[in-house]
């Protein structure tokens, strides 16, 4: 199983981006999807999780509560991240990471979890 993320790039504070993390190779279902994000510096930090189709539990770091928005398209086995009123502070490379168990509560990320090639996303002020 592979995940590729694209969709990142340079934007002017207050933009958008749509990142898109598509699965394949897979002999098994993704169940979980999370995003994560590392600045330089800092630690690699979770940003938002969401469960196989999406529901109203996806979770939201609170620095991208009400900003950012993760979905799921079953049909094409890709999730999303739109990222709308970018801040300087959301630059950072950004990684997208899936489970085939539900593990949400936990981040996603675990031993049993697949980590895709991370996509820049720079935002300047």
């Amino acid at each position: 199983v592979q995940l590729q993320a694209s969709g990142g790039g340079l934007v002017q504070a207050g933009g958008s981006l749509r990142l898109s993390c598509a699965v394949s190779g897979s002999i098994f279902r993704i169940e979980s999807m999370g995003w994560y994000r590392q600045a330089p510096g800092k630690q690699r930090e979770l940003v938002a999780d969401i469960i196989s189709g999406g529901d109203d539990s996806t979770y939201y770091d609170d620095s991208v509560k009400g900003r950012f928005t993760a979905s799921w398209d079953d049909a094409r086995k890709t999730t999303y991240l739109q990222m709308d009123n970018l801040k300087p502070e959301d630059t950072a490379v950004h990684y997208c990471v899936g489970d085939p168990f539900d593990r949400c509560d936990l981040g996603v990320a675990g031993p049993t979890s697949v980590w895709g090639r991370g996509t820049q996303v720079t935002v300047s002020s």
